[in-house]
């Protein structure tokens, strides 16, 4: 159930278990601290918008105001809301088609997908979807491609807005190698995207991203523009993709010949920074990887939509052995799932596919702290800290019978959370909050 404009005056406060990070739990032995914050029976109290106070209920309680409502969740995990690294909301309604690979995907059903979004009636309903489904899974803020249209950019962030969300979203350029429909120019892809910055970026909690597609369908001149962009407009995102398919792979080495790596012909236009996202990272080497690692650059790890489509499974040991920093994301429509539990799920059984142990304390912290931290917003979101935006989820152990049954047996904060992932989708989520507002409540069962 969707719940829009219900502000809560003064403070307000959620009694429950609470579980956040302050880093990565998986370098706790080299940062001499656990990284994870659990209060076995907390308190998280906002106003306006920000938490105003989080700990203990015994310490905490008696310093709030006189008379500020407590919600009475002790039987529920509140942890901050989920980040989305990497999705496309124009693919909200291509979602689980079939195809034998990334590129006849992209030709067959996305390109005539995204063409709708000419007509600003649909995308404005397709974007208001989209976000009824991110709530619904727990995902307060997320990194997301529009279509080539800027009308699409406008609907996804007025529906955005509307709400009081933090998302990043961006205009896809692209200027060949695609229908001649959904291609614009160098020059009209640059000029769009500044108009789009100026109108929506910091506009409330609104940020955006430029967005190549990806290199294949930008052309040197248009990759040159994108960069001195990013030069103009240093606090603004980026995201494309890159090293996702091997077929992919080879066809930007025929396309950019001369360079090291698909990853150097971004590094060549300026595209590697902080605040830049690429989706997948699958077919890097460790130059690559600590090429990332050095410009502050980001991998979405995207697995439902590696597997989905047969491009490969991320290396996180490799990634960990660079320090190239990962985030975990769904890549709706490649991915099949708005979920982000459903996503760790994955991301799990990824790992342990090449050996690596992906500990369910180091996936939600992926999924909040980590997500922020790479994205260069930590301490707004991602965090029940003190002074972070109030965006956070309540989640249920009792939401299904199968996973009441396993939470009851959890002995620790690590099987408790890894229940979750591994058994919990959308209907684990009881309530999300925006802003410090109820903007997803699931409904009676």
């Amino acid at each position: 159930m969707s719940i829009t404009n219900q502000a809560l005056q003064g403070t307000h406060a959620v009694r429950a278990q609470l579980v956040y990070f302050t880093h990565d739990p998986a370098r706790a032995y080299l940062d001499g601290a656990p990284g994870t914050v659990h209060h076995t029976d907390g308190i998280v109290a906002f106003e306006n918008g920000r938490i105003a106070a989080v700990g203990d209920y015994a310490k905490v309680a008696p310093t709030l105001p006189a008379g500020t409502p407590i919600e009475d969740l002790r039987d529920k995990l509140v942890t901050p809301g989920f980040i989305d690294t990497h999705i496309h909301y124009p693919q909200t309604d291509m979602i689980a088609s079939p195809a034998p690979g990334l590129l006849p995907w992209l030709e067959k059903y996305t390109f005539p997908t995204e063409r709708r979004f000419e007509n600003p009636e649909y995308a404005a309903d397709v974007a208001q979807f989209f976000l009824d489904e991110l709530l619904r899974g727990g995902t307060t803020s997320a990194l997301v491609y529009c279509t080539v249209h800027p009308g699409s950019v406008d609907a996804f962030f007025k529906a955005s807005d509307a709400r009081d969300l933090r998302m990043i979203a961006g205009k896809v350029m692209m200027d060949r190698n695609c229908p001649e429909f959904l291609r614009d120019t160098a020059e009209s892809g640059a000029r769009d995207s500044e108009a789009l910055i100026q109108r929506w970026h910091n506009k409330g909690r609104q940020l955006y991203a430029l967005t190549p597609r990806f290199a294949p369908t930008s052309t040197e001149a248009q990759l040159g523009v994108c960069g001195e962009l990013a030069g103009q407009y240093q606090d603004v995102f980026i995201q494309s993709h890159v090293a996702e398919n091997t077929d992919e792979v080879e066809w930007v080495r025929s396309l950019f010949p001369g360079h090291r790596s698909y990853l150097d012909v971004y590094d060549h236009y300026k595209l590697l920074r902080k605040r830049a996202v690429y989706g997948h990272c699958i077919w890097l080497d460790e130059h690559d990887r600590r090429r990332m690692f050095e410009t502050g650059s980001v991998a979405a790890h995207c697995p439902t939509s590696n597997q989905f489509l047969g491009s490969g499974l991320f290396d996180f040991a490799a990634a960990e052995a660079t320090r190239m920093p990962v985030t975990l994301a769904t890549d709706v429509g490649g991915g099949s799932t708005f979920s982000m539990l459903q996503t760790m799920n994955e991301a799990h059984k990824v790992a342990r596919l090449s050996g690596y142990h992906l500990s369910a304390e180091r996936m939600f912290y992926l999924a909040t702290e980590g997500a922020a931290h790479a994205l260069d917003l930590h301490g707004t979101i991602g965090t029940l800290a003190v002074g972070a935006e109030a965006d956070f989820v309540v989640l249920d152990p009792k939401a299904t019978p199968l996973l009441a049954r396993r939470t009851a047996l959890a002995e620790s904060l690590e099987e408790l959370l890894f229940a979750f992932a591994m058994l919990g989708d959308d209907r684990a989520i009881a309530t999300t909050y925006a802003a410090g507002k109820p903007v997803h409540r699931r409904a009676a069962h």
